[in-house]
């Protein structure tokens, strides 16, 4: 694999710092400075960054369909988290859950090492779409409550008001709809919901992206396949390199 990709997990920067530190010469494989960030290597190399050997990881990347009543967390002493669905020989490899699912909301978490594909796609900045399909109680929600979502939702908690970023809402029958968010802020499905008078009774994440789920198998971790890592990294600005 490539030089800087193999350090991106390292903690000593983003890929684009990264390579600035190589092509700077403070990087070394196997005792012999390397200035070019493509530069192939193995898993098995001794990499050093400014004299300090590092700790060089294969990328992994899953998906679960996180099951209801599970915490989006590693670890928990009081309730199952989503660690009790990777497999024992996963242990090690330093994953986690990108984003958090409320322990009630169900559906499509990605399980990755990467650590900055996992900043992309949880920032604001990248407006990586997130699809959640909702029932909720109340009387069904209007094409108003559709340009209020487009417009960007005013929240008011606590005697302030929140302007939540633009979102889109698709009505269905039997008190069911699909809303889009682009942000990701906490409980912001419940939230907006909430604002429409209306109450939450099932919520399920189904898409990120381009990466869609489509089994209903609560508790399923699968790899990601290719094409999908191909197509969250196109949209996180973070074009593969090939290895």
């Amino acid at each position: 694999m490539r030089l800087d990709k193999a350090l991106s997990g390292s903690g000593e920067g983003t890929r684009s710092e990264l390579k600035k530190i190589i092509r700077s010469g403070k990087v070394s494989v196997n005792g012999k400075v390397v200035t070019d960030p493509g530069f192939k290597v193995e898993l098995s190399d001794d990499i050093s960054v400014y004299g300090n050997e590092v700790a060089v990881k294969e990328n992994l990347y899953f998906i679960l369909d996180k099951p209801d009543g599970v915490l989006t967390a590693m670890e928990d002493k009081r309730l199952p988290t989503v660690a009790d669905y990777i497999p024992e020989n996963l242990k090690g490899k330093k994953l986690s859950p990108v984003g958090r699912l409320d322990y009630h909301t169900t559906g499509l978490l990605i399980i990755t090492n990467d650590g900055e594909l996992s900043h992309r796609l949880t920032s604001p900045k990248y407006k990586i779409p997130k699809m959640y399909e909702v029932t909720y109680s109340g009387d069904p929600l209007t094409e108003q409550h559709v340009k209020q979502c487009i417009d960007g939702v005013i929240l008011e908690e606590e005697g302030k008001k929140t302007v939540l970023k633009p979102s889109e809402l698709e009505l269905k029958e039997d008190g069911r709809c699909i809303l889009t968010l682009y942000e990701g802020k906490t409980h912001e499905v419940r939230r907006i919901i909430a604002s429409f008078g209306r109450s939450v009774l099932t919520l399920r994440r189904f898409r990120i992206g381009d990466v869609v789920l489509n089994e209903n198998e609560p508790g399923t971790l699968r790899p990601l396949t290719h094409e999908e890592l191909v197509s969250l990294k196109e949209q996180a600005g973070l074009m593969p390199d090939p290895s």
